[in-house]
């Protein structure tokens, strides 16, 4: 197995969390040396809080372990395509690459809605790798909504009986 498919693994396993927790399977590792210095996973429920992104966990504690805010030499890997608030924290911490498992066409922002990953006018651009272990990850994030949206559909006609 590739390294980067060994830290998407590892992604996979922090969305996996998530998904325990009711929450959509998100998740993120951060790697620096060929270390993973940081993981992270979908907490918005659970913490009530628009802040709690995989990928924002997984910055914040990279940050602590580097004693910077600054993650040059740092790469991303996440199962999903980051929205906006994440990637502009990703440019904002001059992470140097980011591997994306699936993509987001709804909200994605490092190229399907649009890329702020990489406009030339910033002060800092990522290299950007789309599609590793993109069935695992796109599976993971369809299979959770199908679930949900048949737990609704069980509730409502609960209540209508």
């Amino acid at each position: 197995m590739k390294q980067k498919e060994k830290y998407m693994k590892e992604a996979i396993r922090q969305a996996r969390k998530a998904e325990k927790i009711d929450e959509v399977p998100i998740g993120c590792v951060i790697v620096y040396n060929d270390k993973i210095i940081a993981r992270g996973y979908n907490r918005r429920n659970i913490d009530k809080n628009t802040l709690a992104h995989a990928e924002l966990s997984a910055i914040k504690k990279a940050s602590k372990k580097l004693g910077d805010w600054r993650l040059e030499g740092c790469t991303m890997y996440v199962t999903l395509e980051p929205c906006q608030m994440c990637a502009g924290a990703i440019v904002q911490a001059r992470m140097d690459k980011v591997v994306i498992g699936s993509m987001n066409p709804k909200a994605g922002c490092a190229g399907s809605v649009l890329n702020l990953l990489q406009i030339s006018a910033f002060n800092h651009q990522v290299e950007l790798e789309i599609g590793v272990l993109e069935s695992e990850c796109s599976s993971m994030l369809s299979d959770f909504f199908k679930n949900l949206r048949d737990k609704k559909r069980q509730i409502k006609r609960h209540h209508t009986l």
